[in-house]
Parts: C-alpha cells; structure tokens; sequence
C-alpha cells in the first residue's frame, strides 16, 4: 500500500561540487532513511569529472587526461560530468510511489521530452540505451542505483557546459555517439534556471500531488520544501 506523503519531496540545491563527497552522502543518506524519511532532490553541478558505472568497461575510457575517473555503483557505462551540466540525484521510496526503476526512467525522461518540447525541441528516449536524445544527439543521460526499494543517482542535462571531454570517452558505452547541449540548440538560460524550469513537470509526474491530496501543479509548488 502507498503511504500519504504529507510534504512531498525536500530539494537541496547543492552549487559546484565534487564528484564523491556528494556520492557517499547519496549513500549515506539511502542507508539511514526510514520508513517515514522524505524523499530528497539534490540539485547540482559538478567539477570535472568522469564517472564509471557497476557495468562500465574500462576501455570505453579513451584519454581522460587530467580528469578523474571514479568508479561509482550506478547503472551504465561511463559519462562525464563538469560545470554548465544540470545534475539531479533522486533519493525517491520507489515503493512508497508505487513505481518500479523502470518507470522512475521513463518519468525521468519524459518530463525532459516534455521541457524540450515546450520550447520548440523535438527530443526522444531509447530503450536500448536510456537518456534523451535530440537529432541522435544525447542530451540528457540516465543511470540509478535502488537499495532497499529506494533509488539514488539521476540524470544530468547537458546546458551550457564544454563537451570536449565526452570525446575523450565512449559515452555511456557507445563510440561515436553524438552530444549536444541546449546552448547549441540556440536556448540560453543558466543552469539554476532549467533546475527550476523543469522540477514542476518532474514532481507532477511522479505524482506527489495526488497522493498527498492535492490536485494541481501549483499545490505540489506549495508543498516543495527547500534547502540551499
């Protein structure tokens, strides 16, 4: 059965930051949550960095130079990280929502679909290789971890942010594959600005609002708590 959730999510906007300090408090934060803990969104850019995930291949790690390459316990392969990058982790109760990983992806990518699509940009997801994709660019990309029915990691939307180093790697395991960005799609706008763009399509999806008795996307702003 789905638990009332009285004040839905809490979301922490964490500024630039390193890569594993924020990773271990994720952990930490999963181990430690209760029954009744509120879910948390963390919202972030981070320095440079690529990021390996449990499936990942060492080889698709072409030439990474003077960036660090963690080893991390997401899904996936290897991406990369850096400034002018939106980062979302999602430290949701899959069960308390009633939802599974594999709909927690779709949502996730749907509600990315849909920001793009608002402003003029037709943007799709792929089964085979999850994240959103723009003209057979990737834009966005994908990778959780669910411990205990509770997920961590997220997604990180590329914004405005210097793509060289994706090509120091295959991302997310594919050589080639394409990367994009919103400045490239003629959409300026500061990375804290999509972070509070896009946050109401993706609470209204994982449909808070419902369960806490409310209808409306206004009551669902109503109910977010925030912490800088």
């Amino acid at each position: 059965m789905t638990d009332t959730i009285s004040a839905p999510v809490m979301v922490k906007r964490l500024g630039l930051s390193d890569y594993t300090p924020v990773w271990r408090d994720m952990q930490a934060f999963t181990a430690g949550r209760g029954r009744d803990t509120l879910d948390e969104v963390w919202l972030l850019q981070h320095r440079p960095v690529f990021t390996l995930g449990m499936n990942g291949k060492p080889e698709h790690v072409l030439a990474p130079g003077d960036i660090p390459v963690v080893a991390i316990d997401r899904g996936g392969q290897v991406t990369y990280h850096g400034p002018g990058q939106l980062v979302a982790y999602l430290m949701l109760d899959l069960r308390r929502l009633d939802i599974g990983v594999r709909r927690l992806v779709e949502i996730l990518e749907q509600s990315l679909i849909d920001w793009l699509a608002a402003r003029g940009v037709v943007a799709c997801a792929r089964r085979d290789a999850p994240g959103v994709y723009v003209d057979g660019a990737k834009i966005a990309a994908l990778g959780l971890r669910v411990r205990g029915g509770c997920s961590y990691h997220g997604i990180s939307f590329n914004v405005d942010m210097d793509l060289e180093p994706f090509s120091r790697i295959n991302p997310c395991g594919y050589p080639g594959l394409a990367v994009t960005q919103l400045r490239d799609l003629g959409i300026a706008l500061p990375v804290s600005r999509v972070a509070d763009d896009w946050l109401p399509g993706l609470v209204s999806r994982l449909e808070y609002g419902r369960r806490a008795g409310g209808d409306s996307e206004r009551h669902q702003r109503q109910q977010w708590q925030t912490k800088p």
